[in-house]
């Protein structure tokens, strides 16, 4: 948490997380041809941004994309606010605008990292067994697995999602799709769970590519909800459902949307 405090306390480095905040995913050359900043300014500004968790790197191809991290943020204020006003908090710093690259490789629309003190069995069994998964994803939602694929189901019965396995690489890596089940027609996503062990932690970062829509739309307030249920269940044993009850009652006239899932 320090690292987090001492990193913003920088004026340079917030006028970089704002840059990322308008235009995530930017590289180093976009980002200092938009700020009164030398190169070596910017890559040392952003390497204590990183540090910080604050910023996380994703290359693709011969380009580096910086992306704001919203996982420390949460962390941070979770400490003096209930959680269920977390999310919405980090939401509004995650309106960010999604922008693919030109190159052999698309850029990621979303971005998020967090660090468990866990296991690395505890974390994989946790990613895969569909079973566990109304502990820490953010509506609660029940899953059951079939095979390679994962269906989610609302309380009363809904599909809202399906998940196919397209790469699985036992307690390192999970590829999947994200194929939306609320909205006739939707595009089929992918989600990528890399997992790394960092000492008692493991470091958990989800790619997501190739959303149909903004991330600002509900899938950004979806994952970062969910990553810190799964945080606080594996941490502490507890579910956490972080807006769950709260998101069902303000849908419950509604029809389901894309606005209420991961």
């Amino acid at each position: 948490m320090d690292s987090v405090f001492k990193a913003l306390a920088d004026p340079s480095r917030r006028l970089l997380l704002d840059a990322l905040r308008r235009e995530d995913g930017q590289t180093l050359s976009q980002l200092e041809a938009g700020l009164a900043m030398s190169r070596f300014g910017v890559a040392k500004h952003l390497k204590a941004l990183e540090a910080a968790g604050l910023v996380t790197r994703v290359r693709r191809g011969r380009l580096i994309h910086h992306y704001l991290n919203a996982v420390p943020l949460a962390e941070a204020l979770e400490r003096w606010i209930e959680p269920f006003r977390v999310a919405p908090a980090v939401g509004a710093i995650l309106d960010l605008k999604a922008r693919l690259e030109t190159d052999m490789y698309p850029a990621p629309d979303f971005v998020l990292r967090t660090y468990i003190r866990c296991s690395q069995n505890a974390l994989w069994d946790a990613l895969t067994d569909a079973g566990t998964y109304d502990k820490w994803n953010f509506l609660g939602q029940s899953a059951a697995r079939n095979g390679g694929l994962v269906i989610y189901r609302t309380p009363d019965g809904t599909e809202t999602l399906h998940a196919r396995d397209v790469e699985v690489t036992p307690k390192t890596r999970l590829v999947t799709t994200f194929e939306p089940k609320w909205e006739e027609g939707a595009k089929t996503s992918q989600v990528i769970y890399d997992i790394e062990i960092e000492g008692e932690f493991c470091k958990l970062t989800v790619t997501h590519t190739g959303l149909q829509h903004h991330h600002s739309e509900g899938t950004a307030d979806g994952w970062t909800r969910s990553l810190a249920g799964l945080k606080t269940w594996l941490e502490t044993g507890e579910a956490a459902n972080f807006g769950g009850d709260h998101l069902w009652e303000a849908e419950a006239s509604a029809p389901w949307s894309p606005t209420t899932s991961t």
